[in-house]
């Protein structure tokens, strides 16, 4: 069964400093399963990359070779959702509009959340949705 990808798991993939059992996790299930995000990954990954590379976290070259290798798993982007939904869920959980566009995604196809976000995590539960786990 396919589980939604946060940008939060990703980042902890490309950063050496960063681990999670959670984030070890969703690499195991893409062994066998297929992650699905919002459009807003797509930029949002690579905005986090940018960043650390601007903080010395990791080199132009370690960047180029980590968005290869996102590239050759098995994500798939989706297509925008209402934005009504996404709304309603932000303003009833206080998340930004682009945690709730994880959650709404979550919740639409109704399959577990990856992420290191508390607040997400929070939100995902209480609308009673699984949680990968580590």
């Amino acid at each position: 069964m396919p589980f939604v990808l946060d940008a939060s798991i990703a980042a902890c993939w490309c950063f050496h400093d960063e681990h999670d059992p959670r984030a070890d996790a969703a690499w195991s299930r893409l062994d066998h399963e297929r992650a699905r995000v919002p459009i807003l990954w797509w930029f949002e990954i690579r905005n986090v990359i940018l960043q650390g590379e601007r903080r010395g976290r990791v080199g132009e070259t370690n960047t180029t070779g980590f968005l290869g290798r996102l590239q050759r798993l098995p994500i798939d982007l989706v297509a925008l959702p209402d934005h009504g939904d996404v709304l309603a869920l932000a303003r009833r959980h206080r998340l930004t509009f682009y945690d709730a566009a994880y959650l709404e995604l979550a919740k639409r196809e109704n399959v577990a959340l990856a992420t290191l976000d508390d607040a997400l995590a929070a939100a995902a539960l209480t609308e009673g949705l699984e949680l990968v786990a580590g």
